[in-house]
């Protein structure tokens, strides 16, 4: 299969048949936090159909490793990862200054680039996970900037296209969501909603 996009769409699906309930796209990039966000609608409200689909979450690294790293060390086996990772190194990157005083103990990185401390946490952290049970797929994207952007936009809406028809779902519509808001219009006193409204507020009745 020559198409990454695809080949991506099939091993979710496979993940899925395997027993993950939970996809987690993660990153090492703080920048990338609003692309997880983006992640989450778009295989939320493409796949999450007919009862099917994998749940989408997403982290950053390594702050969220503080938060869930117990979990996807150690927890429940529901879930697997995806990893997005800068594939080379940017033309500017930060370099970990020395410190005379040495007080918060990280003289040893001194003179480290920021990409190279990034990719040595990443791969620590997947040897620790495989070993923990936890499996990883990554995606590595070649540069920072708006070309490579738009192509992982990209790449990410074909597979979740793909995967959705691998699912046997429509991965272009979203009843569900137009459930929650026809009810909420109806609640809020849109016009046209009255019959609705009058129907939803008496099931309120036994919950209020």
């Amino acid at each position: 299969m020559g198409n990454d996009a695809y080949r991506y769409a099939v091993l979710r699906n496979l993940m899925l048949e395997r027993g993950k309930k939970v996809e987690v796209f993660a990153s090492y990039d703080p920048s990338f936090r609003f692309l997880g966000e983006w992640y989450k609608q778009l295989f939320g409200e493409s796949e999450g159909k007919d009862k099917k689909g994998l749940f989408p979450a997403s982290v950053v690294y390594s702050s969220d490793l503080h938060s869930l790293g117990q979990f996807l060390q150690d927890g429940s086996p529901i879930l697997f990862e995806t990893v997005c990772t800068l594939a080379h190194p940017a033309s500017r990157d930060m370099n970990v200054p020395y410190e005379e005083q040495n007080a918060d103990g990280l003289n040893y990185l001194a003179g480290e680039a920021m990409y190279r401390i990034n990719k040595k946490a990443m791969l620590g952290t997947l040897l620790a996970h495989e070993q923990g049970g936890t499996e990883t797929l990554l995606i590595r994207y070649g540069a920072k900037d708006a070309r490579t952007l738009g192509e992982l936009l990209y790449f990410l809406e074909l597979a979740c296209a793909a995967s959705g028809y691998l699912l046997g779902v429509n991965p272009f519509n979203q009843p569900g969501v137009e459930a929650y808001k026809k009810n909420m219009f109806a609640l809020l006193g849109k016009p046209g909603y009255e019959e609705q409204r009058a129907s939803l507020e008496e099931q309120l009745k036994t919950v209020q």
